[in-house]
């Protein structure tokens, strides 16, 4: 099967950046939201990093409006019928998940391959929603995805691997450096990124340290290209939050558990720089 035709469910942070992406890198693609409104936010952002690439001479006159050419929105999950990849990019809830993949399954082709970007749910459990649970993977981005190299493939208990191997191309295709890993909670990045996020939050949360010394200890004394807290503040809060209980309530392992703290930050609708206040004031 030759990739020609994206869908792009889902037109949030990750979703508008997954579309950019795959319009960037040639592909016709179509991006779906719940409404216009969402939908025409989503799009703006897409036009906007055009609009301000090509004003910085890294995108010719041409290649954006190629771009903005092939990129097209939509409100129906109809207009999916004849895409060859539909990546889901839409909230991190297995509930929600879980009712669009059957409705997905029921308008693509035979052969289209059905993945999500979900950074902790099971795969297994989408794919089982399914009448063909051999082409449903996980394809998980990093924020900002138009920036960020690498791609997780997550291969579910059903997954094939000729599924495996042509996400893989599909991944390369787009600039990304791919990783496999299992179907289990947090894969890689978050399996290894959380425990520390969290055990930063306690430091802070113990009177270890300031925010501001533990985020300059970590990056001059490790080159991480940013501290915890100012990694927290761009990934969000509740994110952090939701991404830790899935991982904690799989393994029971206390380095999962979310401190206190984070949980009052995000009940308190603290969570970073979407909000404009977290670890940090962004107002």
């Amino acid at each position: 099967m030759e990739i020609r035709k994206v869908g792009v469910v889902g037109c949030g942070l990750m979703g508008s950046g997954i579309a950019q992406t795959c319009a960037q890198f040639g592909y016709e693609t179509v991006v779906r939201e719940v409404n216009q409104q969402l939908l025409d936010k989503g799009l703006a952002r897409i036009y906007d990093a055009w609009d301000m690439m090509a004003s910085k001479g890294k995108l010719s006159r041409e290649e954006h409006d190629a771009n903005r050419a092939r990129l097209h929105g939509t409100l129906e999950l109809a207009d999916f019928a004849d895409c060859d990849v539909i990546i889901e990019a839409i909230i991190e809830n297995m509930e929600e998940k879980i009712k669009l993949f059957p409705a997905l399954d029921h308008i693509v082709k035979p052969d289209t391959l059905l993945l999500t970007n979900t950074s902790s749910l099971s795969v297994t459990q989408m794919a089982a929603v399914t009448r063909n649970p051999a082409r449903v993977c996980g394809l998980h981005f990093f924020n900002p995805a138009p920036v960020m190299k690498l791609a997780e493939i997550v291969r579910g208990l059903t997954t094939s691997d000729e599924t495996v191997e042509k996400v893989k191309e599909f991944a390369v295709s787009l600039g990304k450096t791919p990783v496999v890993a299992k179907d289990t909670a947090g894969f890689i990045v978050n399996f290894l990124l959380i425990p520390y996020l969290l055990a930063a939050i306690r430091m802070l949360e113990n009177g270890l340290a300031t925010r501001e010394d533990i985020d300059t200890a970590m990056k001059l004394g490790c080159g991480y290209p940013m501290g915890p807290f100012t990694l927290l503040d761009y990934v969000g809060l509740d994110t952090t939050l939701y991404v830790a209980e899935v991982i904690y309530d799989e393994y029971k392992e206390p380095l999962y558990a979310p401190p206190p703290l984070l949980r009052r930050m995000v009940a308190a609708g603290m969570y970073g720089r979407k909000s404009g206040k977290g670890f940090y004031d962004y107002q």
